[in-house]
């Protein structure tokens, strides 16, 4: 009888799809022994001063709130994040609307950041996480600078939290 089999069948399904459940992934995220993070200061070789401080600020509080390590001094903490400014374009017009007089307007820009990023393991030397000419971006409405960087520097933490996390 064909609706007995059914049954038989789909209890069968239920339980190797069950089973498959149980599977899971081992091996990623930060080591287990780091507990600890220094943040040096980012070296910066761009023409804006102000960048060192603000990057350095959103990296420390990405890798403490959303990493879940604490912060220590560099010879105290179980990891290091270092890193190089190596570019910052603030003005990079991106849409245009016609003006009065056949000119045209910029109204959209936006704003790149580079940078070179690496954590190592303090105990073993080991590079935990290393990304060359990372670039991240902001647009932002002409005028409006502050909110291009902040959402560039949004994307540079998660790159750099997701890229901690990711380590098969």
């Amino acid at each position: 009888m064909p609706f007995r089999r059914i049954p038989g069948f789909a209890l069968s399904l239920s339980a190797l799809l069950l089973g498959g459940c149980l599977y899971g992934f081992s091996g990623g995220g930060l080591p287990s022994d780091v507990k600890t993070v220094a943040v040096l200061p980012f070296e910066n070789i761009t023409t804006d001063p102000t960048l060192t401080a603000e990057i350095n600020a959103a990296v420390r509080e990405a890798v403490e709130n959303r990493l879940g390590l604490r912060q220590a001094g560099e010879n105290q903490a179980n990891a290091v994040v270092t890193g190089t400014i190596t570019r910052y374009e603030p003005d990079l017009p991106v849409a245009f609307q016609g003006a009065e007089n056949n000119k045209v307007e910029v109204t959209r820009r936006l704003l790149q950041i580079t940078v070179d990023v690496r954590i190592i393991n303090r105990e073993t030397e080991a590079v935990i996480w290393e990304r060359k000419g990372l670039m991240v971006e902001g647009d932002y409405e002409t005028g409006k600078e502050r909110d291009g960087r902040k959402k560039a520097l949004e994307k540079l933490t998660t790159n750099i939290v997701d890229g901690a996390q990711s380590q098969w």
